[in-house]
């Protein structure tokens, strides 16, 4: 009976040699019943590399500290229909990882620029990327704890080398006095390497105002925005939407 060559590639990621050279004549002892134990087999192969698989995919969550699962097919695309569906919907390909592109996302609050980020790094991790999704008030803090225990060049390399780093809500309130220094730091090493993405309400002119620094945010701005997708996302609050939403089903209870 010819072996299935899929079968046998499978059997080697899994790093199982010794299946691979015992088949042959496993497969004479049960000559009779060969094909049922291929299908056996293969279904068994098969359910390992799934375990393997949701096991990896779950540690990459807790890597990339994404706690809970946000998928665009959740997004209610109808609510705002000016968001660029189509557009965003590329991006979740994890096209512009491969071609080491940034994305900035910028809209005013509540209209669902962290679910999309959220969606984006749970799509690079499923491509086989890491990810780590940090707010912008996190990041602040863990350079300053990082500074503070003699640990700030692993967490700069962490920063470094991770395929997709999400910064959230940046430019919410301004940071520290070492924020625009720590930022274009990582910045600078991420150019043309790695790609970024920003999720801000405030248009790119003021960054130098909430990071205190204006020439440290011309230069971010000028490496991040040279390979950057702009998002522009417009229209009303979906939390405030759903907030009345909770509301008016609290008063509706008897």
């Amino acid at each position: 009976m010819n072996l299935n060559p899929q079968l046998l590639s499978r059997l080697r990621h899994l790093r199982l040699s010794g299946i691979v050279e015992a088949l042959p004549l496993r497969l004479v002892q049960f000559q009779e019943r060969a094909s049922e134990f291929l299908e056996l087999l293969e279904l068994l192969v098969q359910d390992e590399l799934n375990r393997r698989a949701d096991r990896l995919f779950a540690r990459r969550l807790k890597q990339a500290t994404i706690t809970h699962i946000k998928e665009l097919k959740d997004f209610d695309w109808n609510f705002n229909p000016k968001i660029p569906k189509g557009k965003i919907v590329e991006l979740a390909t994890a096209r512009f990882i491969r071609e080491h592109e940034n994305v900035l996302l910028i809209g005013p609050p509540g209209i669902g620029k962290s679910h999309v980020a959220a969606a984006l790094a749970i799509g690079a991790i499923r491509a086989g990327y890491r990810a780590r999704v940090r707010s912008a008030f996190d990041l602040a803090a863990d350079f300053a704890e990082a500074e503070a225990v003699g640990e700030r060049k692993q967490l700069v390399q962490l920063l470094t080398k991770v395929d997709l780093l999400v910064v959230e809500d940046f430019g919410m309130k301004r940071l520290g006095p070492n924020a625009a220094e720590d930022f274009l730091e990582v910045i600078m090493r991420r150019h043309e390497h790695t790609s970024t993405v920003i999720t801000t309400n405030r248009p790119p002119d003021d960054w130098g105002q909430f990071l205190g620094d204006v020439p440290a945010a011309t230069a971010i701005l000028d490496r991040f925005l040279a390979h950057a997708e702009v998002v522009s996302m417009k229209g009303k609050s979906y939390r405030m939407h759903q907030r009345a939403q909770r509301r008016a089903t609290m008063e509706a209870q008897p």
